[in-house]
């Protein structure tokens, strides 16, 4: 399977393990070559519920350029360091602005909202952030496509989330071959 684009996922201490890990595997079996990112510096990244998992490039040595899109996982706490992160700030305000794929799950919408990325835009969040999506027509849906941006609720839609990233560089026949190997719906 040749390689369709290439994405990085943004890990910080206290992400949601499930909606970033399911992101880049599902990912990595359509043929997108996917970026594990640690925000922190560190390799090993500590998600929310005391996961450690090893991520493969420090946000330090990424050249942006090459990459089609960005993800961004949930978590409060990894939400939070996301959010005052001077690197995931100017990277998403670029993707969105060159309309390369931005993609949040969770609590992480409320990143882009927050920096009016969202304005005019469809978007979804996990209940309780909707105030937080800035400009945006808050949708009660798992996930939410409009354009270059892609939103969904929180770790029980990751899955369709995960898909909808396939779906957003790849046709249809691809993502319904993914979904038929993950036996799903």
């Amino acid at each position: 399977m040749s390689e369709l684009a290439k994405i990085g996922v943004f890990m910080a201490d206290g992400c949601e393990e499930i909606e970033g890990l399911t992101v880049v595997d599902i990912a990595r079996r359509a043929g997108i070559e996917v970026l594990m990112i640690s925000v922190s510096g560190n390799h090993i990244v500590c998600g929310s519920h005391g996961i450690n998992f090893e991520t493969d490039i420090n946000k330090s040595q990424v050249d942006y350029e090459e990459l089609d899109g960005i993800v961004l996982p949930g978590g409060l706490k990894g939400t939070e360091n996301l959010s005052v992160d001077e690197t995931v700030l100017h990277v998403i305000r670029d993707f969105a602005r060159e309309n390369k794929m931005v993609a949040a799950i969770c609590a992480a919408p409320s990143v882009l909202g927050m920096n009016h990325i969202l304005e005019g835009k469809n978007a979804t969040c996990h209940p309780g952030f909707e105030d937080k999506l800035l400009g945006a027509n808050w949708l009660e849906e798992e996930v939410v496509c409009d354009g270059n941006i892609i939103t969904s609720r929180g770790m029980g839609t990751a899955i369709p989330f995960a898909l909808a990233i396939v779906d957003h560089f790849a046709d249809i026949s691809l993502v319904e071959r993914v979904k038929k190997g993950l036996v799903y719906r």
